[in-house]
């Protein structure tokens, strides 16, 4: 029994060991870190709701250009001295009161304000949807270029963990002559010193490295740390042939900020016509049904007659004799609800005219602050456009350099390994002395490092030049 559980324990281990070790070899392309980034970025999010808004209000304005149709009902009872809403007497009794009614208004004429209004948020809707494609558009170009640093710092680091190990494998030779008691003792010692340096090194690197994934999982709002699958990401090095005014007519023509831009100026526009309109009168249809019910309201029906005294008198003959007169009878019925409803109902139709006159100044001030708003939107856009350029020129001008850098780099990278080639062997035969071995192999290292860093940052320039003519990809 104690074998068969102890079997299953070792099974179960074994399991948890695999699916622990499926979940650390989980990697993401850069295709799938701009899903994830798509999905769960909280700047999407955000911008997603500002256009679900900008809907809103866009159908909501065009609902404002439907007559507006409202109904009401109440009932009541009413105690003590009232009026008889069936009667319009004075009574002093308990009294049940309902009313009920249908209105319906609807504008024909306001200066174009409702039609205005419609048009200038169908406008804002169209930017704040551009603005919400531009937001995932810029999530993607950081997605791609916190990949990008991810995997410089990542190439960094296998630089250091490599050179360490060169470092180490020298240390393993000059231990055996300092153990042999030959060669220089002093080198044995100074190697290391140099293991020491190279590991600093990989901790400089690692807590690097270790940054950039920091950033984009930020980026991707995740909360565990990611592996990158780089097996299908070529690092192909071609010097870029577009000039930085070419870069910027494409973005003038393609890139959806600048779009939605200008449609944030024609919406301000819209707003100065919409204020405008308060100078017009304001011309609308009403009609209304209305009735009501009283449980005061009653129907009489003659049932007959009857003499009686009228309280007066004559004299006849020295005698006082009544005056008697002939009263019809009736009997008292109460209206029922729906008989009164029925009875009681009314209707009304009419044109009202509202004519401004004068309203503090206030409409005036409104249009100017409108044209205020424009020309803050006009600036707006022409300082992005400033910006945007000086951007694509500054980053082309380093992109530029960046090759220029890669390019002598790999011409350095090749002289020096050739030069560390040679040193190393005189070193280990005994001909040269430590320092042109160290200062060789640190030339090599710091070159390779140099190349690594030009590369990747002409690649995120190129990027960045890419993204504003309008490809992402």
């Amino acid at each position: 029994m104690i074998r068969t559980y102890l079997l299953y324990a070792i099974i179960s281990l074994m399991g948890w060991t695999t699916f622990a070790q499926n979940q650390v070899e989980k990697t993401y392309s850069l295709a799938e870190c701009i899903t994830i980034a798509l999905e769960n970025n909280l700047d999407i999010k955000s911008a997603a709701i500002q256009a679900n808004s900008a809907k809103v209000n866009h159908q909501q304005s065009k609902a404002e250009l439907l007559p507006s149709i409202n109904g009401n009902f109440n009932l009541g009872v009413n105690t003590g001295r009232s009026i008889d809403p069936f009667t319009n007497d004075f009574i002093n009794q308990e009294l049940t009161f309902s009313n009920a009614g249908l209105s319906i208004n609807a504008t024909v004429f306001n200066g174009f304000r409702l039609i205005n209004t419609t048009k200038q948020n169908r406008l804002n809707r169209k930017a704040s949807e551009m603005e919400l494609e531009a937001t995932k558009q810029d999530i993607t170009l950081r997605v791609t270029l916190g990949y990008l640093q991810v995997l410089n710092s990542k190439a960094i680091l296998e630089l250091a963990e490599a050179r360490l190990k060169v470092t180490q494998q020298q240390l393993k030779i000059q231990e055996d002559f300092y153990k042999n008691e030959s060669g220089n003792p002093a080198d044995y010692t100074d190697i290391l010193g140099q293991v020491a340096s190279d590991e600093t090194n990989i901790v400089i690197a690692r807590n690097s490295w270790n940054s950039a994934r920091l950033n984009l999982m930020q980026l991707l709002n995740v909360k565990d740390m990611i592996a990158l699958d780089t097996k299908d990401f070529m690092l192909a090095i071609k010097a870029y042939d577009l000039s930085a005014d070419t870069v910027y007519q494409d973005a003038v023509q393609n890139w959806i900020t600048f779009k939605a831009g200008e449609l944030r100026v024609e919406a301000a526009k819209k707003g100065v016509s919409i204020a405008k309109a308060q100078f017009t009168p304001t011309v609308s249809v009403f009609g209304g049904v209305n009735t009501n019910y009283s449980s005061a309201a009653q129907t009489f029906t003659a049932v007959g007659s009857s003499i009686v005294e009228t309280g007066d008198f004559i004299t006849l003959d020295g005698q006082n004799l009544s005056v008697l007169s002939e009263e019809t009878n009736f009997d008292a019925q109460r209206i029922g609800f729906r008989d009164q409803l029925d009875n009681n109902l009314n209707t009304v139709i009419g044109l009202s005219v509202q004519v401004p006159f004068f309203n503090g100044l206030r409409a005036k001030n409104n249009v100017r602050l409108e044209k205020n708003r424009v020309d803050e939107s006009i600036v707006a856009l022409e300082r992005t456009h400033v910006d945007i350029k000086n951007t694509i020129t500054q980053v082309h001008f380093d992109m530029t350099t960046a090759y220029l850098r890669y390019k002598s780099f790999q011409k350095q990278v090749e002289a020096f390994q050739e030069s560390f080639r040679v040193n190393e062997i005189r070193f280990n035969n005994g001909i040269s002395n430590f320092l042109n071995y160290i200062t060789s192999k640190n030339n090599l290292e710091n070159a390779k490092a140099n190349l690594i860093n030009a590369q990747y940052e002409y690649l995120l320039r190129v990027k960045i030049l890419e993204y504003y003519r309008g490809n992402f990809g």
